[in-house]
């Protein structure tokens, strides 16, 4: 497994982790991605620390504490193995009301969240959403006390706006409080909305990707074709008003191009599609899923081999949106392109992650 750096901070992740959104059954929306118990978790562990993916993802939100429980007594015995990252913020359980990044809620959360994993601290603490009733001054503090206790190695941020990561790192930076190391961000081959601000922005400040839902909630499996209807125990049929939204001919021309590399390459959609994001500028980890082992195998074979730039060229094409104001000048005139370079072609003058 490859081991890259965390944006500038000095924890090193597996390129992919382990995401336990499926643990725990209890609850609508997360609750209805997977049902996987203690012992069925313990073997997806064991499977994924055999290949090398030592960073587990969680959330309070996920089956409203249930999937930190599942983890906690799947890794009992071997917490020394494992990376643990965690979010909190949103609204989950009985405490829906009291959702956000305030002192109490999130101090509590913290709490709830090591007790449940069974341990004395995180490697991650994020924040699962910005919260706009809180000052950001004081959430940073929070968040310093927090790290100053031993309760998290370092803290990152889930689904921000670029001026709401941006204005967080520039008064981290004003206060001398801790900065945001990651970003977990949605991007996919058909979810590339990312690259428009937010990459640059990594890029800039240093902060690392961390990559969910990387075959855009399910699609880029290699099961949802033009003109084939879903597989009846598919979770999109009861999920995907919650999921990302994608034109349908833009997906099908995705896919396509996914199926004319694979029957190139003999790697699956999936493996393809994850292959993709992991060269991708900024990219620390990509989180895979699993509700067994046939699937979490599947995702782990997209490591150990790379696209050809030829390939990645196809599936740059076959995805390629209009970019949004500003940005779209960029993609239109050769004037602007010099000035305000696309992220990708900025990102071939940095190192690699």
């Amino acid at each position: 497994m490859e081991y890259r750096q965390l944006g500038t901070s000095g924890l090193r992740v597996p390129a992919l982790s382990f995401g336990t959104a499926t643990f725990g059954g209890r609850g609508d929306l997360f609750g209805a991605w997977g049902d996987t118990g203690a012992d069925a978790a313990r073997r997806l562990v064991d499977i994924c620390l055999d290949a090398g993916v030592t960073m587990f993802d969680t959330a309070d939100s996920y089956s409203a504490g249930a999937s930190e429980e599942v983890l906690g007594q799947a890794i009992k015995g071997r917490r020394d193995q494992v990376m643990l990252s965690t979010k909190v913020g949103l609204p989950t359980g009985e405490d829906r009301p009291a959702a956000g990044s305030a002192r109490q809620r999130l101090t509590k959360a913290c709490e709830d969240a090591l007790r449940r994993l069974g341990t004395d601290h995180v490697d991650l603490f994020q924040l699962h959403a910005f919260d706009a009733g809180t000052p950001i001054e004081e959430v940073l503090a929070i968040l310093d006390d927090l790290i100053r206790a031993g309760k998290t190695r370092h803290v990152g941020v889930s689904n921000f706006s670029g001026w709401q990561l941006m204005k967080s790192l520039a008064i981290a930076d004003r206060d001398g409080r801790p900065r945001y190391a990651a970003h977990q961000v949605y991007y996919s081959l058909i979810g590339r909305d990312f690259e428009w601000e937010l990459m640059p922005l990594a890029l800039d400040q240093g902060v690392g990707t961390i990559v969910w839902s990387p075959l855009g909630w399910g699609r880029l499996t290699g099961r949802l074709r033009r003109g084939r209807p879903l597989p009846a125990r598919s979770r999109l049929h009861r999920t995907a008003k919650y999921g990302p939204p994608v034109d349908d001919e833009r997906l099908f021309t995705v896919v396509e191009a996914l199926d004319e590399i694979g029957a190139e390459t003999g790697k699956s959609a999936s493996q393809i599609a994850i292959n993709w994001l992991l060269q991708r500028p900024t990219v620390s980890s990509v989180i895979i899923g699993a509700r067994d082992e046939a699937q979490l195998r599947e995702n782990l074979g997209a490591m150990a081999w790379t696209l050809s730039p030829e390939h990645v060229s196809r599936l740059d094409a076959a995805s390629e949106v209009i970019a949004p104001y500003p940005r779209f000048l960029s993609q239109l005139q050769e004037g602007f392109a010099r000035l305000d370079p696309p992220p990708i072609a900025r990102a071939a003058h940095r190192p690699a992650p």
